[in-house]
């Protein structure tokens, strides 16, 4: 006997494509410690570290340094690496399943305003099973970006990119489609620099911000599924939907304080640290099939040195639909 169900395709509420290097589970979230590491060519400017500033350093526009967020994607090319990054935290409580994470990107300039990076990662899966504690490759994500805007006076930089999530390069017993996801976006930054000397306590503050478009090359996945006591047959269909992606990040950057407004007396180290809270959301185009928007609440620190960056985040659901499961993952 052949029986047809239908249920809705998972909704990633990390934001970009390009975060699911962390392997951020489709629906669990709760309170997660994030912490991180980039290495990139100029991190910061030496200027902000009492060396001379590289003119092509990442994330420098005019006296700003943008550093490069956790949850949301800068809009900045550059030669980075993303260190292998462990996560371990519980996706389902019902049955109940414990993720571990190993990944990692790398990204390469071509010219001075476009690049390309490549996002793989390794999963474990904590669970009784089927199939039983299974471990294997997310799939591969390639981006293409170019950068079309840089003002220096202005404190912006703007960059698209097209994103793709290549379908079968990863392990299915872990979660990773057999479909490719395409993903364009546009990303932008804006530096508040440029306002009056009355607003010296503002000036610190810069914003960036993503707005993708996700587009699944297969609209549905079907899966026969045996009961092992009947042997009935059960036609699994699993939709997937096209999503909207978009993410912001709010920054106060202490070493632009330091440097270009006044000292407040803070140790060297305090010096690179920048505050930050950032927001991401999926929120699927048609939610026929029960998809949900799921989103996030990022608040965190980055410290930034010249050829290096670490950083630590929260993440907290702000949709029901997000989950409410506890982890934590580290470099």
């Amino acid at each position: 006997m052949l029986h047809v169900t239908v249920t809705p395709g998972p909704a990633d509420g990390a934001g970009m494509g390009v975060r699911r290097r962390f392997g951020w589970p489709n629906r669990c979230a709760g309170f997660v410690v994030l912490l991180f590491a980039v290495c990139s060519s100029g991190a910061m400017p030496g200027s902000m570290l009492g060396g001379a500033s590289p003119a092509s350093a990442h994330g420098v526009v005019g006296q700003r340094f943008f550093p490069a967020t956790i949850a949301t994607e800068d809009p900045f090319v550059a030669d980075e690496l993303a260190l292998p990054t462990v996560s371990h935290q519980k996706t389902s409580a019902d049955p109940s399943v414990k993720e571990t994470s190993i990944d990692f990107e790398y990204a390469k300039r071509i010219t001075p305003n476009t690049a390309i990076s490549f996002g793989y990662g390794w999963k474990h899966l904590d669970q009784v099973g089927p199939p039983r504690n299974p471990s294997g490759f997310d799939n591969l994500e390639i981006t293409g970006a170019w950068q079309f805007l840089r003002n220096e006076p202005h404190e912006a930089v703007a960059k698209i990119a097209l994103s793709g999530e290549i379908g079968g390069t990863g392990a299915g017993r872990v979660g990773s489609e057999g479909f490719t996801v395409l993903t364009p976006a546009i990303f932008f930054g804006k530096g508040f620099g440029d306002l009056p000397e009355t607003m010296n306590p503002l000036r610190p503050f810069a914003v960036t911000g993503s707005l993708g478009y996700s587009i699944p090359l297969r609209d549905r996945t079907s899966t026969l599924v045996i009961d092992p006591d009947t042997g009935a047959g059960t036609l699994d269909i699993e939709r997937h939907s096209n999503a909207i992606q978009y993410g912001l990040a709010i920054q106060y950057s202490l070493p632009y304080l330091t440097s270009n407004i006044m000292d407040i007396g803070l140790a060297p180290w305090m010096n690179r640290l920048i505050p930050l809270v950032e927001f991401s959301f999926t929120q699927p185009v048609d939610s026929r099939f029960g998809e949900q928007t799921t989103g996030t609440i990022n608040p965190g620190i980055i410290w930034t040195g010249q050829s290096m960056q670490i950083g630590i985040e929260a993440i907290i659901p702000l949709t029901r639909a997000t989950g409410k499961n506890v982890g934590s993952v580290s470099v």
